[in-house]
């Protein structure tokens, strides 16, 4: 009876391994956009990008390239990032494991003295005795009503969303990085352009001062000229301030130290390249945020089915088995050997509410993943539309700043010109000098700014384009 008994519970468990506890996985819809309303005539398909992950290339700098490898081998954020992707891994593999059997062996040389007043001892048994066992054993806890699976699941999907993080680190250390070059190139054009103004400017000086010295410049020009002249250099030097601060920051994203990184100074900025026409129903694909937050999403969905699980009994099914003998001598021998086998069954008839309050918060966290997903989904909507309305109106503002700086070089030439004949006084010459340096300054400040929206678009897209 007891035999078929624990067959019928093994049958009974074999059939009801596995079944799952938790809800159907229903992510929620976000509705896409047909078409970005800041995408306009303006935008051209931009051809695909020559490899996987090197969005950058576009961009047609080595030095740039270079660079963005070494993020990906030398960062130390990133290798945090490769660190805890590598551990949720692991977690993966040791919840897998209590889907399986369990099985150990063990053995046992001992001498042992019972102490003369223990309890029903008989009169005729040792002091001192061995007691000498080997034995294997068992244990596995069926997953009857998919506790087990649900946590490997979740454990599997989190794994996935680490992944996902690890990608969306590098994305934003590329990002970062390519925006930070941009910068210090910005700063190198304005830096070259500065230093040919302060040229002009000495030359200019030095006429004024010429004139002063015959008598034809006053002592106001004199000051004027003077100003203008150690204004730029000041502005030369407070641009080779920031250039440093900017390269020691690539110095760090690379990982290498700032004291030894150095970066040659290059007179021109990458030109803005060809921009994409994406389509709202691919972005989610491309953004390794939203796909952390889709796999965490489904693991809070698997969260409740382990809580779910728990209102129910465990029932586990083992079994040991070896020999025991007061010596090693003879051991292996059928008299000595012993065996246990069977099932057992523990119900939680009391546990205060902790099943029911973990139930809630298994619960709350599905709440709170859905709303995390639904808010990276409409955050990278909204990252696109600022992208493409940067890119937009910047545009129309190069093309407006581009007549500024050539009529304003115009107007500076003709002030120089009217001054030297005396037909107007230096203060035009000086008037027109200031803003066409304001205006030269501005135009190379909008390139840059041109190229950090660029970068971003590509960020928020999940890092480039592809033809479709």
């Amino acid at each position: 009876m007891r035999n078929r008994l624990t067959f019928a519970c093994l049958a009974v468990a074999t059939a009801l391994s596995g079944c799952g506890a938790a809800p159907a996985y229903r992510p929620p819809v976000v509705p896409a956009p047909p078409a970005f309303k800041e995408a306009g005539p303006w935008v051209a398909a931009a051809p695909a990008l020559p490899a996987e992950g090197s969005w950058w290339t576009i961009f047609a700098d080595p030095v740039l390239d270079g660079l963005e490898r070494k993020v990906a081998s030398d960062n130390p954020t990133l290798q945090g990032a490769l660190g805890r992707y590598e551990a949720a891994q692991a977690y993966v593999r040791q919840a897998g494991a209590g889907l399986l059997p369990s099985i150990d062996a063990r053995a046992d040389v001992t001498q042992n003295r019972q102490s003369d007043n223990r309890p029903l001892r008989g009169s005729n048994q040792p002091d001192v005795y061995a007691a000498d066992t080997l034995s294997a054993g068992f244990s596995w806890e069926p997953d009857l009503w998919g506790g087990l699976h649900a946590r490997v699941a979740a454990g599997r999907a989190e794994a996935q969303a680490s992944g996902d993080d690890l990608a969306a680190i590098r994305l934003a250390l590329e990002i970062e990085l390519a925006q930070r070059y941009v910068a210090l190139r910005g700063l190198d054009a304005q830096a070259q352009m500065l230093g040919d103004t302060v040229s002009a400017y000495a030359q200019a000086d030095a006429l004024i001062r010429r004139r002063f010295a015959g008598g034809i410049a006053s002592g106001i020009d004199v000051a004027r000229s003077g100003a203008l002249l150690a204004d730029a250099r000041a502005q030369l030097a407070d641009i080779a301030a920031s250039r440093a601060l900017v390269e020691h920051a690539i110095a760090s994203l690379v990982g290498e130290a700032a004291s030894s990184f150095t970066l040659p100074a290059e007179g021109g900025q990458p030109a803005i390249p060809m921009l994409p026409s994406v389509l709202p129903s691919t972005l989610l694909q491309r953004r390794p945020d939203v796909a952390a937050a889709e796999r965490r999403m489904f693991a809070a969905n698997q969260g409740i089915g382990v809580a779910r699980a728990a209102f129910f009994p465990s029932i586990g099914i083992g079994g040991s088995g070896g020999v025991q003998n007061t010596a090693l001598a003879g051991l292996v021998a059928a008299p000595n050997t012993l065996w246990s086998i069977g099932p057992s069954a523990l119900l939680s008839i009391f546990d205060g509410g902790r099943r029911r309050a973990e139930l809630a918060a298994a619960r709350a966290r599905w709440t709170e993943a859905t709303a995390d997903y639904r808010g990276r989904v409409l955050t990278a909507f909204q990252q696109v539309e600022d992208g493409l309305a940067q890119l937009h109106h910047f545009g129309g503002e190069a093309t407006a700043q581009a007549d500024a700086v050539r009529l304003s070089d115009e107007a500076e030439q003709l002030a120089l010109n009217r001054y030297e004949k005396g037909v107007v006084t230096y203060l035009d010459v000086a008037t027109a000098q200031a803003s066409a340096l304001q205006a030269r300054r501005r135009a190379l400040d909008l390139q840059t700014r041109r190229l950090d929206a660029c970068i971003r678009l590509i960020g928020a897209i999940g890092g480039g384009w592809r033809d479709r």
